[in-house]
This record gives structure tokens, C-alpha cells and sequence, in this order.
């Protein structure tokens, strides 16, 4: 009998051993899967025990299927009503193209038609199709102009196996999928480990198998090295199996195996080896430990803290032992505090026996190890690219070392300079070292990256005194004063009621040209100096990745955090740090979001925005954000804000830093709109403001806008001729932007009688001096078209033909229609009836006075 077994791309060769190692005969790797031969009982033993295998599958046909009536006869050849148990509901699942045949939908569906007749025209009954659960599952594999069609032993895939305590203990956390768990630990030979049988004077020292899990993420290594250390069947717990329809089925010799499989599970509950799990991330420990404790896994393994020599300590004579680590969900933060712990515990002579594996995603293990994996395998959890790695112990990589040197000695016919062979590899070197004056080295990736810790220190010294100087207590500390360490860092104090220190670490995007594996090096160790310079706990730095020029959305998802949800996240009920920033106080998030709710280099367009509003009477804040400049303009004592955002998140964030500063009320109102759209209804309306701070984002392409995008660049004349409509007699705008290279169209505007006054100078911060160009901001005022045109150099003629233009509507040049102004989701205008009564929601509404004409 001809059988397979499916696995993830890079499982094969491990799935091929794993096999012969179960007695499988005539085992032959193919891509994707691996096969072998032999009875039922076979086919049986590779379900229950097989740790990497996807599915097994029994080959029940090959034949020729050149097209769909040869595939239709070949499949209704086959002896169906000797294969299907009687009243059973199938499914046929196509995979692959032939010339003719290049739709798997038909494929499958004429297979089940030929299955269905031939059931039909023996028994006298078609079996009934059920593709979501079916009691028999067909895969037909077409390849040129063969086919083969098997049978699914497995049902559903054999690596849902998570016992479901931890599965509900680990709800909302990534946990490794077992499969992938399962080649990360045959890849390091905790099998045979555990299979090793200890002498007398093991036990009298105590000298226990040990596996060190130095990065436990979810817990899912954990779970999966504790089945194969108590030798339990992989499928011995699952209830319903892909062959209970075939009628090949023996119940007899399927309840014989699970019996043995139990009677091996409780003869290795006597087996002695020490689990010692730990993680960088205390989240990430904390879930590990829930997860094996609700699985019933919590006497086999032992949690300790993130320090080599505590893992040492817990982990006590060893016999045998093995690191494992994964790192692909280590947050960026903390990655080389990870790093560092591995190879601490790879150097550490009581584990220079010790084989270490990985699975990462980035490749850096090998320069914290200062050694080249001896095997690596590209694998995809997830659908993301990660690598097995795994490193011979350092009494391997010795004697290695040592038989290469020998044999070069031994061919020895030159002098001195050719004993050791340029192929000879080198034995791993201890990690450069950093003195940051505080007495504890700290172990770097890159010898260079003491250039940076010089740098960041007398920036930190500096920053430091001038901060104390002006009152600031959340600043930039460094951006990206050496080219090659190109990020920002941001350091925010909390205020008195949530103290603490706290780091945004933003990494711009590195050039094509550089070495993503360098990049991530130096990122990762400014992770690792930064907050040992500037006294910052590791778990409170954040790492970010932002582009330097264009692209997206300023207000950017970073992603979900350890604490945060994205937009559905409720601000206004979240515990968020408070800092201080002018004698206001606001919120701020550093889990879900590139920025953290508070763009720092506008701290000087925030206090403009004050002292213009002791001016004003009226306030409208456009693409509000988090509104921290409505708080300021309520600070400076204007009697009505209005704040403007297309985001319910963020209307709820700046409604919280609005309370937060004691300015509530129905005189301030908050609107959820596409602020273009909202322009043009509010310019039908008797409504207008005395100031008006208008921050739009570079880019947005947001679904709330519809089938507009939003571009800074190309659509700020139509923005900010409309905000010139909406400004009352002698009212003024503040326009600022992120773009780089923003270019104002200053004739285009002045036809439309707005002129600009530049006053990005003096608006950029001190900490903020070394790009002068991370905002643009401007004064905007409306003009009488003439002065305007005037003021930005237009000649007489040009003005003149203007002024005409404006008189005589029918001489104008024709123009493309403006694209329909969007609307609420009612379908109605934000603005209509009466003010809103105090106490109530004011996001999907805000009234004022009525439309001109009503």
C-alpha cells in the first residue's frame, strides 16, 4: 500500500527521518511530503506518532487524465464501493492543472460525479457530498497529463493538537504552531536526549537531561517538548480521524496501537530531565506559564528569570543538555537583551556540550553567537519567513577545530604561516564589549556601536540641561546624527500620576543598498545602549519603524502591541501614561501606534496656537489627531472649540486630554468627518472661526473617505482655500505639514486669494534643529484677490484678467467637475437643527447656526 505524508515547505528531510525512525519502509523525500510504503498498520503508525507531518494520506489511484472524460472513466474505474463506508459524506479537494484541465473547482467537481455514479450504478445510493466536514476527504493531485487520487487518514490536520485548556489560556497571544515547535526540537536532538538512558552515577549526581527554552514566547516549545519528553503520542488524544469512513478501517488494530502508545506514555513518566524555560519579555513568560499550567505540563517545567546565571542555577548538573530559542515574536525592544542570553549560555562551560537551535526571522543569532549556524532551514509559520538555525555545541565546534588544525599541520610543506587552513573554521569569540561607565559591560553586535553610545551620551548631556532650562520633560534625544545609526529617539517623562521614563526608538528605513541583516545589527544595538545611557527600563523602550520622506498616514498603525487593539481600542477608558507638555496633560500610547498621540516637533506650533487664541473667541481644530491643540487653544481662552477628525479613535483620545484639562462643556464639540467634505457643507453655513489649526496627514487613503485618497502635495489648494472661506473678519489659519519636500502653490492659492506667511523657523524646537525640515508651518489669511495675486508677484495684466474672470463667470476656462463632497454615514449633512445639549454625544453631530437662506 502506497501512502504520504504532507508537510510546510522545509519540513521534508526532518519528516523523512522522522519516519525511518518510526520503522517506515522504502521512506523517499519529495517536495512538500514524503512517502513511503507498507500495510494499514503503517499508515496507522504515521497518524499517531508523525510530530512534522501536515496529513497522511493512503494513494488509492494513478491514471491518465488528459482532459475531463479521461478523469471522469479513470475515476469511476475505481472500486469505490469497496473503499467508502456505506452512508458516509465525501469531499474531493483538486490540486494542480493539466493542460486542459486548469480549473480545480471542475476538476474536483467531475471527480465527485464519476465517484457519485459509480456508488449510484453498485449500491444503489450516491453519497452525499459535505465540503465543510466530510466523513471521507479525497484529494485529487493533477501534474501534466497524470493524476492520483488518496485518501485523507487524518481528517483534520495533525497539528491541531494544543491540548484546548492552553489553547483557551493562550487565547489572543501567538503560540507556535506544534509542528514548527516540534522541527526546532528534533533539529536540537531533544528526542534522543530524552530517550537516553542514565547510569547510577547520573541519578547519585544528579546529572538530569536539561532543555533550555532561553525565549518561551507563547509557550508553545514548551508544550511541545514536554509531550516528547513524557513519549506522548502526538494523536492519542484525538477523538475523529480521516479513515473512520474507509472501509479499509480495522477498529481492532487502531485500538491495539493507541494501547501501546499509552502503556509507552506511562513508562516514560518515570523519565528524569529538567525543562528550564525563560523570556526577556515578562508578557511573554507570564502567558508561557498560564499555558502550561492549564495544559497539566507545570511539574515538568521550571520558569526562572532572563539571567544566565539563574538559568545555570535552576538547570544544576547536566547529563545532557540543548537551548532552544524563539524569537520570532520577541518584540524588537528586547531582542538583544534575547540575543545576549543565548550566547551567554552557549559560552557557558557547563553547557559546552549543549547544541543550540532557533527559529528566527532575521538572522542576527549568528553575529551574538559569533558563529555561522551549521545548518539553517527557510521555513514560513504564519506565511512569514523565519529560519530554523542550530549551532553545534562548542565541544563540537573544538574538535572540529582542532581535526582541522591537525590535518593541515600534517600536510605541512610550507612555513609557519600555512599551519592553520584558510577553510578551518573559527571557533566563536566572546561579543565586543562596551564600557558605558555605570560598571557593567553591555555586549554589542557591532564593535562600532561605540561611536554611537559616545554620540548619544553628549546629546543625552546636552538634551538634558536645556530640557531642565525650558521646562520640557518629553524630548528627542538623538536623530540620526551618525548616518549609519539612522533613528530617532524620544524620551517622554510621565507626570506625577503615572511616573516613569519611557523611550520611542524609531528606525528610519534603511537605502536599498545597505545589508538588511547590518541594519537590523546596529538597530538592535542602540535598543540595547539607549536605555542603559539615558536610565529608561528595558520594558519601557519601544521600537518603531518610520520612512523618512512619504507614504502613508502620519497617524500610522504600528501594529498590535502588548497592550492595545488598534482602532477599536477604547482611549477613553485605558489606562495610558500621562506626561506634562506646557502646564497641559495628555495621553499618550506607545503599543498601537507609530506615533505615540502627541507630535513632539509641534511643541512650539502648540504654544503659537495659544497665544494666538487669547485673540480669538471661536477655535477650529482640522485633522484634529489627538486634539492636543484644542487644548491649547481652550487654554489660551477661547469661549468655542470644534474638533475635526475622520478617526472615532482619536475624537475619543482628544475628547480624553479635553477632560483631562478640565475644558468640558457644550461649547466644545467634536465631529467625525472627512474634513474636505466637511469644508464644503460648512461653507453653506452662516459658520465661521476666529482661528483655525489645520495638520493633515501626508498621505491617507482611508476606506472612510470612500474613493478619494488624500494628498498633501496635490490637494492642499483646494484644502486651504476652502479653511480661507471658513475664517471669520480678520480670522487667520496655522498650516503645518510633514512632507519633506512640501512645495506650496503660492500663485495657485493667491487666485484663489490666500496668501501664505512661512514660519517654519521659528517654529522648529532645539531638539528638533538638525532637520529643519520635519514640518513646514504657515500663517494663512485670507486676502481681496488683487492683493493677493499682488503680493506673490503676479503682473497687472495677469490680475486684471483675473478680476474679469471672477465678474464674467460665462469667460471662464472650463474646469474638471470636484468630485462629489462625501457624506455621514446617514446620509445627511454633520450639521443641522439645534445645539447640542450638554452631557451628550457630540461626535456624529454638531450644530450651529442654520444655513444661509433657511
Amino acid at each position: 500500500m502506497e501512502f504520504y505524508a504532507s508537510c510546510p515547505e522545509g519540513f521534508e528531510s526532518a519528516l523523512a527521518d522522522e519516519l525511518k525512525r518510526l520503522g517506515l519502509s522504502h521512506v523517499r523525500r519529495l517536495k512538500g511530503r514524503a512517502t513511503f510504503e507498507g500495510e494499514l498498520e503503517e499508515g496507522y503508525r504515521a497518524c499517531l506518532w508523525s510530530r512534522l507531518a501536515s496529513r497522511v494520506f493512503a494513494v488509492l489511484g494513478r491514471f491518465e487524465a488528459q482532459d475531463a472524460d479521461e478523469l471522469y472513466d479513470s475515476v469511476y474505474d475505481i472500486t469505490w464501493e469497496t473503499i467508502i463506508r456505506p452512508g458516509a459524506t465525501i469531499a474531493i479537494t483538486a490540486r494542480g492543472v493539466t493542460e486542459q484541465l486548469r480549473n480545480t473547482r471542475f476538476s474536483s467537481l467531475r471527480a465527485k460525479d464519476a465517484l457519485c455514479d459509480r456508488l449510484a450504478e453498485t449500491t444503489g445510493r450516491r453519497a452525499d457530498v459535505d465540503v465543510a466536514d466530510p466523513d471521507v476527504h479525497l484529494l485529487l493531485s493533477l501534474r501534466q497529463r497524470r493524476a492520483s487520487i488518496s485518501l485523507d487518514l487524518s481528517g483534520d490536520p495533525l497539528f491541531k493538537r494544543l491540548p484546548p485548556a492552553a489553547t483557551r489560556a493562550g487565547e489572543g497571544t501567538h503560540v507556535l504552531r506544534p509542528d514548527y515547535a516540534a522541527l526546532v526540537l528534533s533539529q536540537v536532538g531533544w528526542t534522543m536526549l530524552c530517550e537516553r538512558e542514565l547510569t547510577a552515577d547520573d541519578y547519585e549526581n544528579e546529572a538530569l537531561p536539561t532543555l533550555i527554552d532561553a525565549s518561551c514566547a507563547g509557550g508553545g516549545l514548551l508544550l511541545e517538548a514536554v509531550n516528547i519528553l513524557t513519549d506522548r503520542a502526538p494523536g492519542a488524544a484525538r477523538e475523529r480521524w480521516g479513515f473512520e469512513g474507509w472501509q479499509l478501517h480495522d477498529a481492532a488494530l487502531w485500538e491495539q496501537l493507541l494501547t501501546e502508545a499509552r502503556e509507552r506514555e506511562a513508562a516514560a513518566r518515570e523519565r528524569q530531565a529538567r525543562i528550564v524555560a525563560v523570556d526577556v519579555d515578562p508578557a511573554a513568560r507570564k502567558t508561557a506559564e498560564r499555558m502550561v499550567k492549564c495544559a497539566g505540563y507545570k511539574r515538568f517545567v521550571d520558569f526562572c528569570a532572563a539571567k544566565s546565571a539563574t538559568v545555570l542555577d535552576h538547570a544544576g548538573a547536566v547529563a545532557g543538555a540543548a537551548v532552544i530559542a524563539d524569537t520570532t515574536e520577541t518584540p524588537l525592544s528586547l531582542m538583544h537583551d534575547a540575543m545576549t542570553l543565548v550566547g551567554e549560555l552557549r559560552r557557558a562551560p557547563e553547557l559546552a556540550a549543549a547544541p543550540v537551535a532557533a527559529l528566527t526571522r532575521d538572522g542576527l543569532l549568528a553575529r551574538a553567537l559569533h558563529a555561522e549556524p551549521e545548518r539553517s532551514i527557510a521555513v514560513m509559520p504564519n506565511n512569514e519567513e523565519a529560519t530554523v538555525e542550530v549551532w553545534p555545541s562548542l565541544d563540537h565546534a573544538a574538535a572540529a577545530f582542532e581535526a582541522a588544525t591537525s590535518a593541515d599541520a600534517e600536510g605541512e610543506t610550507a612555513g609557519a604561516d600555512d599551519v592553520i587552513s584558510d577553510e578551518a573554521p573559527a571557533m566563536p569569540e566572546p561579543a565586543a564589549m562596551l564600557d558605558l561607565g555605570d560598571g557593567k559591560p553591555l555586549p554589542v553586535l557591532i564593535p562600532e556601536s561605540e561611536q554611537f553610545a559616545n554620540r548619544l551620551r553628549k546629546n543625552a548631556r546636552l538634551r538634558r540641561k536645556w530640557a531642565k532650562r525650558e521646562g520640557v520633560s518629553c524630548y528627542r534625544v538623538y536623530d540620526a546624527d551618525l548616518p549609519d545609526y539612522s533613528a530617532a529617539i524620544d524620551l517622554y517623562e510621565g507626570c506625577p500620576q503615572t511616573p516613569g521614563r519611557w523611550l520611542v526608538i524609531a528606525e528610519y528605513a534603511a537605502p536599498k543598498t545597505i545589508d538588511p541583516a547590518l541594519a537590523q545589527a546596529r538597530m538592535l544595538d542602540i535598543l540595547a545602549i539607549a536605555p542603559r545611557i539615558l536610565d529608561v527600563p528595558a520594558e519601557h523602550v519601544h521600537a518603531k519603524a518610520r520612512m523618512r520622506s512619504r507614504g502613508g498616514s502620519q497617524y500610522g498603525k504600528q501594529g498590535a502591541g502588548k497592550g492595545g487593539s488598534g482602532e477599536g481600542a477604547n482611549i477613553a477608558r485605558r489606562r495610558l501614561p500621562l506626561i506634562e507638555e506646557g502646564g497641559l496633560t495628555f495621553a499618550v500610547n506607545f503599543d498601537d501606534y507609530l506615533d505615540a498621540g502627541i507630535f513632539l516637533d509641534h511643541r512650539v506650533t502648540r504654544n503659537l496656537v495659544r497665544e494666538h487664541a487669547k485673540q480669538a473667541r471661536r477655535f477650529l481644530n482640522l485633522f484634529a489627531y489627538t486634539g492636543t491643540a484644542t487644548c491649547y487653544a481652550a487654554d489660551g481662552g477661547v469661549e468655542e472649540t470644534v474638533t475635526v477628525d475622520l478617526s472615532n479613535t482619536y475624537l475619543d483620545w482628544a475628547e480624553r486630554n479635553m477632560r483631562q484639562n478640565g475644558f468640558v462643556g457644550p461649547q466644545h464639540h467634536f465631529v467625525r468627518d472627512d474634513v474636505l467634505a466637511w469644508i464644503r457643507d460648512q461653507r453653506q453655513t452662516r459658520n465661521r472661526w476666529d482661528l483655525i489649526f489645520v495638520d493633515p496627514p501626508t498621505f491617507s487613503n482611508s476606506s472612510k473617505m470612500g474613493r478619494r485618497t488624500w494628498d498633501v502635495q496635490r490637494d492642499h489648494v483646494e484644502l486651504l482655500a476652502g479653511v480661507s472661506r471658513l475664517l471669520a473678519q480678520g480670522g487667520h489659519a496655522i498650516f503645518s505639514c510633514n512632507l519633506r519636500g512640501f512645495r506650496p502653490e503660492t500663485r495657485k492659492l493667491a487666485r484663489a486669494g490666500v496668501v501664505l506667511e512661512d514660519i517654519t523657523a521659528q517654529t522648529i524646537p532645539e531638539d528638533f534643529a538638525r532637520n529643519q525640515k520635519v514640518h513646514h508651518c504657515y500663517i494663512v489669511r485670507r486676502l481681496p484677490i488683487e492683493d493677493a495675486m499682488a503680493e506673490v508677484g503676479f503682473s497687472a495684466e495677469e490680475i486684471a484678467e483675473r478680476t474679469e474672470e471672477l465678474r464674467n463667470p460665462e469667460a471662464r476656462k472650463p474646469r474638471a467637475a470636484a468630485p462629489a463632497p462625501t457624506q455621514a454615514g446617514n446620509g445627511k449633512s454633520n450639521f443641522a437643527g439645534k445645539p447640542s445639549p450638554a452631557g451628550k454625544s457630540k461626535k456624529k453631530k454638531f450644530y450651529a447656526s442654520k444655513p444661509k437662506g433657511k
